[in-house]
C-alpha cells in the first residue's frame, strides 16, 4: 500500500504562514498527523492471526513500519475475547505474572532436548537441528490465556502463559499513529484527513511566539475548524460505510 510523504502538505500550508521554514512545516504536520490518529482513531490494521507458542508470554505487534499502536480494538483467542486490562489490573489479578517458559533456564530447557553444547552428528541431511521440547516444569504455571495488556507501545502480554494443551490463534484489531520520526503515512488515511491535518497544523504554527507569521485571530479560527473536521472523521470512522436510520421515541405523559 502506497504512502504518502508529510511534505507533500507543505505547499497547502505554507502561503498561510509566509516566512515559516519549509523543515519547522513538516514537523508540525507530523506532529498533528499523530494527534490526529489519536483522536480518530482512523488508521486501523488488523495483523493476521496467528499462533502462540507454548510457555511464551510477550508478544511484539505485528504492524506497518514506523507506525505505534494506539488502542487495541479487538484481541480475540480462538474467536473468543480476551479480557483487556490496564497493566495495574493486570498485576492485581495476575500477581505472579508470567516468565517465559516458566522461569526454566535455556541450559535446561536445551540439556532435556539432548541439543546444548553437543557436537555429535546426525544422520540427517547437513546435520539437522534437534527436536525442542518443553518439560513438564516449563509448562507447569501456563493454561489458556485469558487477558491482554501492554506492556511496551511494541509489546503487549497474554496472561496466563499459553500451555500445549491446545493451539491458541491470536487476532488482533487496532488503530495507529505515526512514529515520531516517522516522515510519511498510507495514503489513503492521510487524504482521508487532510483537512483536519491542515487546519491542526495551521493553529499551532499560528501561535507561535516572536514570528512574523503570527495570527492569534486566525489560530482561532483554525483551531474551531480542527475540532469540527476531528469530530467529523472521527464519527465518520465510528460509522464506516454503513447509514443508520432515525427514529423518534416520545415519552409517555
Amino acid at each position: 500500500m502506497a504512502n504518502r510523504e508529510f511534505s507533500t502538505l507543505v505547499p497547502r500550508i505554507a502561503p498561510s504562514v509566509p516566512g515559516c521554514p519549509y523543515p519547522l512545516v513538516e514537523q508540525h504536520i507530523r506532529d498533528c498527523a499523530i494527534r490526529t490518529c489519536e483522536r480518530t482513531l482512523t488508521w486501523r490494521h488488523a495483523e493476521r492471526p496467528y499462533a502462540l507458542e507454548p510457555g511464551v508470554f510477550q508478544y511484539k505487534y505485528r504492524k506497518p513500519a514506523n507506525s505505534v499502536v494506539h488502542a487495541v480494538f479487538l484481541a480475540s483467542l480462538n474467536k473468543y475475547p480476551l479480557d483487556h486490562l490496564t497493566l495495574d489490573k493486570a498485576l492485581e489479578l495476575y500477581p505472579q505474572w508470567a516468565d517465559l517458559y516458566g522461569g526454566v533456564d535455556y541450559e535446561t530447557l536445551w540439556s532435556d532436548s539432548g541439543g546444548l553444547n553437543t557436537y555429535q552428528y546426525n544422520e540427517e541431511t547437513v546435520n539437522g537441528g534437534v527436536e525442542f521440547s518443553l518439560t513438564d516444569e516449563a509448562l507447569e504455571d501456563a493454561s489458556e490465556p485469558r487477558a491482554i495488556t501492554q506492556l511496551t507501545p511494541d509489546e503487549f502480554v497474554v496472561l496466563p502463559a499459553p500451555d500445549d494443551e491446545k493451539q491458541y490463534v491470536l487476532r488482533l484489531i487496532y488503530a495507529l499513529k505515526p512514529k515520531r520520526s516517522s516522515t510519511s503515512m498510507p495514503e489513503h488515511i492521510f487524504d482521508e484527513l487532510e483537512d483536519a491535518i491542515v487546519h491542526g497544523t495551521l493553529q499551532e504554527l499560528l501561535v507561535l511566539p516572536e514570528v512574523n507569521w503570527s495570527d492569534r485571530e486566525l489560530a482561532s479560527y483554525h483551531a474551531r475548524q480542527y475540532r469540527f473536521h476531528t469530530s467529523e472523521r472521527r464519527a465518520r470512522a465510528n460509522l464506516g460505510n454503513a447509514r443508520g436510520s432515525m427514529a423518534v421515541k416520545f415519552q409517555p405523559f
